[in-house]
């Protein structure tokens, strides 16, 4: 056969060191090379299975990955744009749970909801127009946060607590100003207020605002009123927050957010209250009262002064008391006389218990020992206005 031939042998092993020969001694070092990065790579990841195995083994987890930046910020809490009060989450909901919570003051809750009540009332008189009023939040934040989260334009009331001697602030924010403007001066419902960009408000809007906010302070005066009396004065409108500081950016205080709506037009008001300036009555807002009446009930003091007064004692005529000698007391007998120091006509003490009340002097009435008052009733340190108003109460009432 041909392939048995060595002729034939011998030409092809001639062949192909012909074509080796032939070959680019470039394409050859290429070809070297590329083999051995891929041995390299090869090597590479037998050794990375090897050390993942390895960690694996120990309970380590091998799969580390980089956060990027939006899941940095996540995880902290922060974002990019402007600072949320709304909702705080991951170490800064830690950071910021360390300032004192209006939960610890239950009753400014209280205090707020009537006041929602009275600004509904005060609101519909001021505008004629139908008003709703909503408690929208009460939180705790830091006053320079609010101050750089007040969204421009606004309008920035300062005003005064008379009795506290601090100040607190009321922000009117611009959809609410500009829909106050348009339903004091007439203007068609159904049409969204008209915002105007870049100027400064006028004169007549700053008015008109001005009077919104006396409104919200005087509702917000007799808020406060059963727990202490207060007066809140306008001290100055700013539109600008640099100019509104009433207290250090670090300080904590009270954010009330009230939403107004007239219809189909509304907006925000916020009130802040620095807990420097609400101190003084910090032991009043601890108190856990329920209603209206922020815990007292005058039917019930009225009863239960009524029913005190009706109730049943014993009382006691002391004719004559005196100090006598065990020894003479345990041998008397039958038929002895005890002399008493006193006269025929001497005043007998009405006691009851241990507490004289009043003296008379004994007398007869039909076959009945009796006692004429002589003095007064003397009244315990005791009492209070209440029994006494009680009895006025009794008095009137029977005189009828």
């Amino acid at each position: 056969m041909a392939g048995n031939d060595p002729v034939d042998q011998d030409a092809i092993a001639a062949q192909w060191e012909a074509s080796l020969d032939s070959e680019d001694p470039a394409a050859a070092e290429q070809e070297a090379a590329a083999n051995e990065l891929t041995e390299s790579m090869a090597l590479q990841w037998a050794a990375m299975v090897e050390d993942g195995s390895r960690d694996f083994g120990n309970g380590k987890n091998s799969g580390e990955r980089v956060l990027s930046q939006e899941e940095i910020d996540n995880l902290l809490g922060f974002t990019v744009g402007d600072v949320n009060l709304d909702e705080n989450s991951g170490i800064r909901a830690i950071i910021d749970s360390a300032m004192v919570s209006y939960e610890r003051l239950p009753m400014l809750e209280i205090v707020f909801d009537r006041l929602v009540r009275l600004m509904t009332t005060s609101l519909r008189n001021f505008t004629s127009d139908n008003v709703e009023v909503s408690l929208d939040r009460i939180t705790s934040v830091r006053f320079g946060d609010y101050m750089n989260s007040i969204p421009l334009p606004a309008v920035i009331s300062v005003f005064k607590a008379e009795e506290w001697e601090n100040f607190g602030l009321a922000t009117v924010d611009s959809n609410l100003i500009y829909s106050i403007i348009d339903v004091l001066l007439g203007g068609r419902r159904g049409n969204s207020a008209m915002r105007i960009e870049g100027r400064p408000y006028t004169t007549i809007e700053t008015s008109l605002v001005k009077r919104l906010v006396e409104v919200v302070l005087t509702d917000a005066e007799q808020a406060f009123r059963p727990l202490s009396p207060v007066r809140f004065s306008i001290d100055r409108l700013e539109t600008n927050p640099r100019f509104a500081a009433i207290s250090r950016p670090a300080n904590a205080a009270i954010l009330v957010r009230l939403r107004i709506d007239m219809e189909d037009r509304g907006g925000n008001v916020e009130l802040l209250l620095p807990y420097a300036t609400i101190e003084p009555i910090r032991s009043v807002l601890l108190q856990m009262f329920m209603g209206e009446k922020f815990g007292r009930d005058p039917i019930w003091e009225g009863h239960l002064a009524t029913e005190i007064a009706q109730a049943e004692i014993g009382v006691d005529a002391v004719l004559y008391e005196s100090n006598i000698p065990l020894k003479k007391l345990m041998t008397l007998k039958v038929g002895d006389t005890l002399p008493l120091d006193m006269r025929a006509d001497a005043l007998v003490s009405v006691r009851c218990g241990s507490v004289t009340l009043t003296e008379g002097r004994m007398g007869r009435v039909g076959d009945r020992v009796a006692i004429r008052v002589t003095k007064p009733l003397r009244k315990p340190k005791t009492t209070l206005a209440m029994f006494e108003k009680a009895d006025e109460q009794n008095q009137l009432m029977e005189a009828q």
